[in-house]
């Protein structure tokens, strides 16, 4: 693997400001593990609960970068073939239906089967070839002059097999296929996966990745990140809305508002001119950030007491 340099980051603080540039709003251990990533080489494992902004980071990281982002989603029963690469399997039936009418003109004036066998053979490498072969999200990665941005997200989701496969993959970030052999990349993708912790993922993953976990910002970093997603809120209604949001998060619910939750109440109150919390508005909008009925029926009992605290 020959040692490419990938676009430069030449700080934290140019990391963070990358990323506010396209619209992620992030603190310092978030981008200190961005900018690490980039120059040790070594994968960021992600976890959190769900709508914190974990796979969010990965595009906003490829729109930084200037790189392609590639995304590989996880799920119980991905194996090599949808992950690495397969062949083409039409093109190859086309080209046996192809080979039956050519196969006798070539054969003319072969005397012996050893002649045959290597007359035939010129065929099947043509057919294990680079013509039919079908980069999977890992392969494409890897062969991306340039580099990319590789999103292997929802991890947990995967099988404890498909896990052990990938962290070979990441070790060398080669990958040998045997009609073909092996291919390297030049410029090693910087790779995010993300976990929703589903299932403990295996040490040795762990080890080789650099670890970071989002959970629930603060009222201050989630102002700043409505500010930036929703920039119609007004200052007040910006502020009682993340928090009421923060004062949610207290109380035990089957699922937390999150922040992709927040984002998406601040925008539905602009879309209804409200420009103060009141309870009416609270109780018509509770659906978009609670997700569970029993949820919004227990929220609507503390929906006063909540707005008395938060102005």
């Amino acid at each position: 693997m020959t040692d490419a340099v990938r676009p430069d980051i030449g700080s934290i603080e140019a990391v963070e400001a990358g990323l506010v540039a396209a619209n992620y709003i992030c603190n310092r251990q978030t981008a200190t593990a961005i900018y690490l990533a980039q120059h040790l080489r070594k994968p960021v494992l992600v976890e959190g609960p769900a709508g914190v902004g974990k796979t969010e980071l990965a595009r906003a990281t490829a729109q930084y970068l200037g790189l392609p982002l590639i995304r590989m989603q996880c799920y119980e029963g991905l194996d090599e073939s949808k992950a690495l690469y397969e062949w083409k399997y039409g093109k190859q039936l086309l080209y046996t239906q192809i080979l039956k009418d050519t196969y006798g003109a070539s054969l003319r004036g072969v005397e012996t089967i050893g002649e045959a066998l290597e007359k035939i053979g010129e065929f099947d490498d043509v057919f294990f070839s680079e013509q039919f072969l079908e980069a999977r999200p890992l392969l494409a990665a890897l062969r991306q002059e340039h580099g990319a941005v590789l999103l292997v997200d929802e991890i947990d989701k995967s099988d404890q097999e498909f896990e052990a496969f990938l962290l070979e993959i990441l070790s060398d970030y080669q990958v040998t296929i045997p009609e073909i052999g092996t291919i390297s990349t030049t410029v090693p993708p910087l790779v995010v996966l993300t976990s929703n912790d589903s299932r403990d993922l295996g040490d040795a993953l762990k080890r080789r990745c650099l670890h970071l976990h989002i959970g629930y910002p603060d009222a201050k970093l989630e102002e700043r990140i409505i500010d930036v997603r929703v920039p119609g809120v007004e200052d007040r209604l910006r502020a009682q809305l993340v928090a009421f949001v923060q004062k949610m998060r207290t109380f035990e619910l089957k699922k937390l508002p999150s922040v992709s939750e927040t984002i998406d109440w601040a925008r539905a109150l602009v879309l209804l001119h409200v420009t103060e919390l009141d309870g009416d508005a609270i109780r018509d909008t509770l659906n978009i950030l609670l997700k569970y009925e029993s949820d919004i029926e227990s929220m609507k009992r503390h929906v006063s007491s909540i707005l008395t605290a938060v102005n």
